[in-house]
């Protein structure tokens, strides 16, 4: 039993429930079968504080009525999502400030953690809308990309990034894992697309200048990063990742 009692909601997201625990937060998952999910981000935090990455730090892990959970330290302020959207002349700012974050990142070994490629991999394995023949064609293409070492955050976007333009924290490091930075970028230009398109290819081209790099490099992942995200449960999302995953969007995405 983690030792803080659980308080008022902070948040909500697809798996996982966030809420006040004294000066920490408790981040409890959704599922009976959540406690592989807390042990692994709690081991993950665990060596993200060993890089000194600007991550929360984790104190406890445990089990609240049937489902597990950990405790951490808590991430002070909105989200930069959030501040997008309510100060839109700020925009290229905060998009600015992400990308250096994710750069930062990157800068860092992966090694300990799992495969971004094998992750993709097995994701297209399990994507039931890809018909046979598009998912060893995938499979093939994928296997030509680079597989990389570098710290990848794996579900970067402007909503798990929490504070200011002068002092952020990023969350939600679950899908944290080792692998090429641009396909990192590309899952976040995946995430963000579907809720604005602008905005993602505006921060593709944020990231690509802060590295001397181009979009193209980043889109190069497209095909396999959607089709792997067809796995995850979005039902809303799957026109737009079937058409990424064909190769349909490309030439949309890159002019």
């Amino acid at each position: 039993m983690i030792g803080m009692e659980r308080g008022n909601l902070l948040g909500t997201g697809k798996e996982a429930e966030v809420y006040e625990s004294g000066e920490l937060v408790l981040k409890l998952y959704k599922t009976s079968s959540s406690k592989a999910s807390a042990f692994r981000e709690a081991a993950i935090l665990a060596i993200l504080e060993d890089l000194g990455v600007n991550a929360p730090r984790v104190h406890e892990v445990g089990e609240i009525e049937g489902r597990w959970g950990l405790t951490m330290t808590r991430a002070e302020g909105g989200t930069f999502g959030e501040a997008i959207a309510m100060q839109p002349l700020n925009t290229s700012a905060y998009l600015n400030a992400l990308a250096a974050m994710h750069r930062r990142f990157h800068e860092h070994s992966g090694v300990r953690l799992p495969s971004l490629k094998s992750r993709l991999s097995h994701n297209i394995g399990r994507a039931a809308q890809l018909q046979e023949i598009q998912r060893q064609h995938l499979l093939s293409g994928l296997r030509s990309l680079p597989d990389g070492d570098r710290l990848c955050h794996g579900d970067f976007h402007p909503w798990n990034v929490l504070g200011s333009l002068e002092q952020s924290v990023t969350v939600d490091w679950l899908d944290a894992c080792s692998g090429d930075p641009t396909a990192d970028v590309c899952r976040t230009y995946v995430l963000m697309h579907h809720y604005d398109y602008d905005l993602a290819a505006a921060y593709v081209d944020a990231y690509a200048r802060m590295n001397g790099g181009n979009r193209a490099a980043v889109l190069a992942w497209l095909p396999y990063v959607a089709a792997a995200r067809l796995s995850e449960g979005v039902p809303d999302e799957v026109e737009s990742l079937m058409r990424m995953a064909e190769g349909k969007a490309l030439d949309c995405a890159v002019r």
